[in-house]
């Protein structure tokens, strides 16, 4: 898997396991990218949520929405969504990664990343309503962004791949169960990046 590297310059590149991340470079060219970002800015009901993160009320640093079919809510962090609809721009996306991930998704995550900012603290998807060991499809689109990954029981074992614009993040095996990721801020000036969860809620 390219570009995964370890934390620091002290030791050379390692991969994580295939059987816990794959990583697809530009599933959608940058027009599609470009076109799929601006429809979602201006069409999207952008929200920006209280989450319950370690015991502590907080205000999401970056703005959320909920899709999916009907009745796949989902609730993380103290809060329950109830999905919106999908959309004509969303059942694109989902159809290219399920291809790619040979899984049929029910739902999808939107979080709007508007600048350098805004982030997610370290956490893990798994919630109840997923199931043991959740295959996830995270699209990513507009500025690049770091995100790391650590192992729970040892945080010296941890990595950081940059997800790309139009890129396609597959998490599966026990990643969730055993590892947490993160997309930290950056003090450097950043433009918007939108990132897409794609999901299988069991009820």
């Amino acid at each position: 898997m390219e570009q995964l590297n370890i934390f620091g310059d002290t030791l050379p590149p390692v991969s994580l396991p295939s059987n816990l991340m794959e990583y697809h470079q530009k599933i959608f060219d940058a027009e599609e990218s470009r076109t799929f970002m601006e429809t979602f800015i201006h069409t999207v009901p952008w929200e920006q949520k209280t989450a319950t993160m370690y015991g502590k009320e907080i205000i999401t640093p970056r703005l959320m929405a909920w899709y999916g079919d009907t009745g796949k809510d989902y609730a993380f962090s103290g809060t329950k969504y109830d999905p919106i609809p999908w959309t004509d721009e969303l059942l694109k996306i989902k159809l290219v990664t399920e291809r790619i991930a040979g899984i049929s998704f029910n739902s999808v995550l939107l979080n709007y990343y508007r600048d350098g900012n805004d982030s997610v603290a370290w956490h893990s998807d798994d919630e109840y309503e997923l199931g043991i060991n959740p295959v996830i499809a995270s699209v990513s689109l507009g500025q690049a962004r770091r995100f790391d990954i650590r192992h729970k029981a040892d945080h010296q074992n941890k990595y950081s791949i940059t997800l790309e614009d139009g890129s396609l993040l597959l998490m599966k095996g026990d990643l969730q169960h055993n590892w947490e990721h993160r997309i930290p801020k950056s003090t450097k000036p950043l433009r918007e990046r939108i990132n897409l969860t794609f999901r299988v809620i069991h009820h």
